[in-house]
C-alpha cells in the first residue's frame, strides 16, 4: 500500500488498516489517530512525530521502525516486534508513550531515549540491550 492509498482511505473514514503492507514507508507528522494496524507490516517505516494516539500497532512488525518524536499515547502495541536489524534499531526517542501498552513487545536495541513511558505497561516485554530504560 502506498502512503497516498492509505491517507486517502483513512480520510474517507476508514481506521481498519489490520494487515497491510506499508514496510519503508514515509509517514513522517500525519495524523493516525486511532488507526488500527495490527498485524501490519512496518519493518523500517518511517512515522517522524506521527500521531498515532489511540492506534492498534498489536503484533505489528515494527522492525527498524523510525518513531522518534510520535505521539503514541494509548497505542496498544502488545506483542510488537520492534528489534534491531541491519544496523538500524527502532527509534522511540522522544515519542509519547504516555500510557501505551507495549506488554510482550520485542524491544532488543530499540532506542526509547527521552520517551515518555509515564503508565506504559511493559510487562513481558523483551527490552535487551534497549537504551534509555532507568
Amino acid at each position: 500500500m502506498t502512503k497516498e492509498e492509505l491517507l486517502t482511505r483513512y480520510a474517507a473514514g476508514e481506521r481498519d488498516f489490520s494487515g497491510a503492507e506499508l514496510a519503508k514507508v514515509d509517514l513522517s507528522e500525519t495524523d493516525l489517530r486511532g488507526i488500527n494496524l495490527s498485524r501490519a507490516r512496518l519493518s523500517r517505516v518511517v512515522l517522524i512525530g506521527a500521531n498515532l494516539s489511540g492506534a492498534d500497532l498489536s503484533r505489528a512488525d515494527l522492525n527498524g521502525a523510525d518513531l522518534s518524536g510520535a505521539n503514541m499515547d494509548h497505542a496498544n502495541m502488545s506483542f510488537a516486534f520492534l528489534a534491531f536489524s541491519r544496523l538500524e534499531g527502532a527509534d522511540l526517542s522522544y515519542a509519547n508513550l504516555f500510557c501505551a501498552d507495549l506488554s510482550n513487545a520485542i524491544l532488543i536495541r530499540a532506542n526509547l531515549s527521552d520517551a515518555d513511558l509515564i503508565g506504559a505497561k511493559l510487562n513481558g516485554a523483551n527490552t535487551a540491550l534497549a537504551k534509555g530504560l532507568r
